[in-house]
């Protein structure tokens, strides 16, 4: 059975545009409900010990680098198959090949910059949120 928990977190550039609003209210519109979020700025040592099972690709240290640039929101999102069901919010990585309406083809400006990152599997949504949130931080 699929889980009932992804983690999502809207990018610095995102939020910079102005389009952190835009982007909870899909989240909502398609049925998740928000069960954990906060605003907050990862330090690079942060972002590079939740990125780590990327560290040995090339895109690792400038992805570290520009999650750490500004402000992030991270969010624990409940639904019924909440991984599947998110990814196909959000869209292929590279906006320009995402579908029309998706959040990453609406807000997203390159593969580095797609506004927003998605658990890619139960097993890392549960990961995930438990590196951004307590227990006493959810609801």
């Amino acid at each position: 059975m699929a889980g009932r928990i992804t983690l999502t977190m809207i990018k610095p550039h995102a939020i910079e545009n102005g389009n952190l609003g835009n982007i909870l209210a899909k989240i909502i519109e398609a049925g998740f409900r928000i069960s954990g979020m906060k605003l907050m700025r990862l330090s690079l040592k942060q972002a590079q010990e939740f990125y780590k099972i990327h560290e040995e690709h090339d895109f690792y240290k400038p992805l570290t680098e520009f999650m750490s640039n500004g402000p992030i929101v991270a969010a624990i999102l409940e639904k019924d198959d909440a991984v599947e069901d998110f990814r196909k919010l959000i869209g292929a990585t590279d906006p320009s090949k995402a579908d029309e309406g998706t959040i990453r083809r609406l807000f997203g400006q390159s593969t580095k910059e797609n506004a927003v990152h998605g658990s890619d599997s139960d097993e890392n949504a549960k990961i995930e949120a438990d590196f951004f949130f307590s227990l006493l931080e959810r609801y």
